[in-house]
């Protein structure tokens, strides 16, 4: 039995707001103080050198006494009192000898405080994570009226209805692929869940099993103490979404598989299995059955991915839809850059529906930034034709007022001078933005515009 001097552990321990109890290795109690024995309502003396099992069953001394580990913040009633209880290990010469426990004592009032205080903490890391792992599009986002985008979201809306369906987007960059992905999550019953985003074309390959997967202790050199859950365990109840799933390695095609066929996975440097309840939506740019006849996709992966598959068109392939587009970026975009754009003319839609729009809808909205930007310095509402100069569109379907007797050399001089003054003139004639704007030297700019005479008196 270990021998504590019961004065000086007293003097420590003997305050009304905590209890405290000292248990031997062999489990008999040799301290406990009088706090502690007011809330049992029992003598010193029917306490001290019993078995701690016959004072209080339940209590978690037992188990640090078995283990040699702590355990702590536990909830611990005992009659009708709740404390927050921590149990420790006291080691000798690399043996546990015996165990301390303590808790808070609290009258009602405090208790309540205190859930009070933990709850409002609680809800706020709630809602931080929520923000972090949360879908932020619908399908209200996704604009369009074209046939081939509206079957799209016809399917999309019906795969958030089954939310164990795994489904695979695919389409070229640009299009939206994950808009459709935060759309089906927002829309369906793990919309409470968090959607987790993984683009595996971004993490190196020998350290995308762990992201996945998470880690233990020690796994590997440079892991974190303690370990660390992986993005599977993370998404567990939700979403987790694969982008660029084609530029997945072969040998995580095949740790992946097995997780789609057994719903469960092992973290790095442990022989523990860790089950879960997610759902896949997973993506790519490329073509995954081409890959396959090149044995660089697994072709039972890709049959587990393609349950449901949603081919999300090219803008090229709905250009009836840029009027829409368009209205609906402009009074998105005009927050988030200050501007006071209104809409635009008949001739510069006219303009947008002759471009290829090789990048979708992301090179649409940076254009869309761009012109908003010219309009905007040149203190125009409207975005007009010459505000899209910067998109290479076939000069057939641009009038530059050329002359077909001039030579190639002279027709390229005369519309590098027209590009020039009309940026001038929307800049009003600052010559440092309009060099960023065109992107050249500004010393070059400045031989350019002495070479053409585009001088503010003379624009």
């Amino acid at each position: 039995m270990v021998l504590i001097p019961d004065l000086l552990v007293s003097d420590l321990l003997d305050t009304s707001a905590m209890t405290a109890i000292i248990v031997c290795n062999n489990g008999t109690v040799v301290f406990i103080n009088k706090t502690y024995l007011d809330v049992l309502g029992k003598k010193k003396e029917e306490v001290v050198g019993k078995n701690v099992g016959d004072i209080t069953p339940e209590s978690r001394t037992l188990t640090v006494l078995r283990t040699g580990k702590a355990i702590v913040g536990y909830n611990w009633s005992v009659n009708g009192y709740n404390m927050i209880a921590c149990a420790l290990p006291i080691i000798k010469d690399g043996k546990v000898v015996a165990c301390f426990a303590y808790s808070l004592f609290m009258d009602i009032w405090d208790a309540k405080d205190l859930v009070n205080n933990l709850m409002s903490e609680l809800n706020m890391y709630r809602d931080e994570v929520r923000n972090l792992y949360s879908a932020r599009h619908g399908f209200s986002e996704i604009i369009g009226q074209a046939r081939n985008i509206q079957d799209m979201k016809f399917m999309a809306q019906k795969a958030a209805l089954h939310p164990s369906i795994t489904v695979l987007v695919t389409g070229e960059s640009g299009t939206g692929k994950e808009l459709f992905a935060h759309a089906i999550h927002k829309a369906s019953s793990r919309s409470r869940m968090p959607f987790i985003r993984v683009n595996c074309a971004a993490i190196p390959e020998n350290l995308l099993e762990a992201e996945l997967f998470g880690y233990e202790e020690g796994a590997f050199t440079g892991s974190r103490k303690g370990g660390n859950p992986g993005k599977f365990e993370l998404a567990n109840g939700g979403t987790i979404f694969l982008d660029e799933i084609g530029e997945m390695s072969t040998s995580m095609q095949s740790k992946l598989l097995v997780f789609l066929q057994e719903k469960e996975f092992e973290r790095l440097g442990s022989n523990h299995p860790i089950r879960v309840n997610v759902r896949i939506i997973a993506a790519t740019n490329r073509n995954l059955e081409e890959m396959i006849t090149q044995q660089k996709f697994r072709e039972d992966l890709y049959y587990r991915l393609n349950v449901l598959t949603l081919d999300i068109p090219p803008l090229r392939n709905r250009i009836e839809d840029i009027p829409l587009l368009v209205n609906y970026l402009i009074t998105k975009l005009n927050i988030d850059l200050k501007t006071n754009v209104v809409s635009m003319s008949d001739e510069a839609l006219d303009l947008l529906s002759k471009y290829n729009w090789p990048g979708n809808i992301r090179e649409l909205v940076n254009a869309l930034q761009r012109a908003m930007l010219l309009a905007d310095m040149g203190n125009y509402n409207i975005i007009n034709a010459k505000h899209l100069y910067f998109l290479k569109i076939n000069l057939d379907n641009v009038n530059l007022s050329l002359s077909s007797t001039k030579t190639l050399k002279m027709q390229l001089r005369c519309y590098e001078k027209q590009i020039l003054s009309k940026v001038l003139e929307e800049t009003n004639y600052n010559k440092r933005k309009t060099a960023s704007i065109l992107d050249v030297d500004l010393s070059s700019l400045y031989k350019k515009i002495k070479q053409y005479g585009l001088q503010p008196d003379d624009a």
